[in-house]
């Protein structure tokens, strides 16, 4: 089944998710974190939170099963929420965007409200009903607030109109080279979408922010991408639906052209080894094999810039791959 309703459970956790806080020591704790802050609605300091916004993430899962992250992006107020249930949506997905495809009447949708210049951040997800080809409205059926580590501060500016396409035609690669390798190999930002299937073959999607300093994502030799999970507000929800179902997406941004990287393709959760070992700050690794990779230059109308000072303290107590491979090969000795 593709679409989602509300979800009455006694806690908002699924197994995936208390595997992960068991093995971190704070199930019993996040037991009740979770039936407090985890909601069926959007409080008031949400739906004043939304409008203000010149972009939203969406994750959503096309008729194949492949899971996509993407950008929406409008003049703010294009995102409102007229009551605590509903967040309409005034934006038309490109038909060049993959995520597109799953965005269908009925389908489940995982949103990411973030603020790149203040940091906050809010996660929904629930149900998509169509109004028309340009606008879309989300039933809620989960609302939280995210902690603002690792955001890097950003501020932003309008390049075109956002309801105008990009002009340049989208790329598809069999594996990662040239523009799109060096975009990853430079980010210090991404989005990561993830499904998973609840009580009564419900679908429920998440969307999700990771950050970190510049090129915290490894491409290994056979194309793989390898990165850390840093200790966060411990709920778990991208590790955990990893863990029940692999498929996952990932969106890269360029803030200063507007190309965005999507692809879609198998997560791996790393618990223990060598590799974990060595990164620091790392409490997980990500390992993500994409099978479809869509570069679309120029796709948002959005473009960022970020002063010396924008980057999160938290980032800066973070290792990289250079110091763990350097200390994996004995070239540094751990202290």
């Amino acid at each position: 089944m593709d679409g989602n309703t509300s979800l009455a459970v006694a806690s908002p956790w699924h197994e995936g998710e208390l595997v992960l806080q068991r093995r971190a020591g704070v199930a019993e704790r996040m037991s009740e974190v979770g039936r407090r802050v985890v909601r069926d609605h959007l409080i008031e300091q949400h739906r004043d939170f939304y409008p203000l916004l010149p972009f939203i993430v969406v994750g959503s899962v096309d008729p194949t099963g492949e899971v996509w992250a993407s950008l929406l992006s409008g003049r703010p107020g294009f995102l409102q929420a007229l009551d605590p249930h509903t967040l309409h949506v005034a934006a038309a997905a490109d038909a060049a965007d993959p995520a597109a495809a799953g965005l269908g009447d009925g389908a489940a949708i995982g949103l990411l409200g973030i603020e790149l210049h203040t940091r906050r951040r809010n996660r929904l997800n629930g149900t998509v009903r169509r109004e028309g080809p340009e606008a879309f409205a989300v039933e809620v059926a989960e609302s939280f607030g995210n902690c603002p580590r690792y955001i890097r501060l950003r501020g932003f500016g309008f390049a075109r109109d956002p309801a105008e396409p990009s002009r340049l035609p989208a790329q598809s690669f069999d594996r990662l080279e040239g523009r799109a390798a060096a975009l990853v190999a430079g980010a210090d930002t991404l989005f990561i979408a993830s499904a998973v299937e609840r009580g009564g073959g419900l679908r429920q999607v998440d969307v999700s922010h990771r950050g970190g300093r510049a090129g915290f994502v490894e491409i290994e030799e056979d194309g793989s991408l390898l990165m850390p999970d840093f200790a966060g507000n411990l709920y778990f929800n991208t590790l955990g639906n990893i863990l029940l179902d692999p498929r996952c997406g990932f969106t890269f941004v360029d803030f200063e052209t507007g190309d965005l990287l999507q692809l879609s393709g198998e997560g791996e959760v790393i618990l223990e080894g060598p590799e974990l070992a060595a990164f620091e700050g790392a409490q997980q690794l990500l390992r993500f094999r994409p099978r479809r990779i869509v570069l679309r230059p120029q796709a948002l109308p959005l473009r960022w810039l970020s002063p010396p000072e924008g980057v999160s303290p938290n980032v800066l107590t973070t290792g990289s791959w250079q110091e763990a491979r350097a200390l994996l090969a004995g070239q540094v000795r751990q202290p």
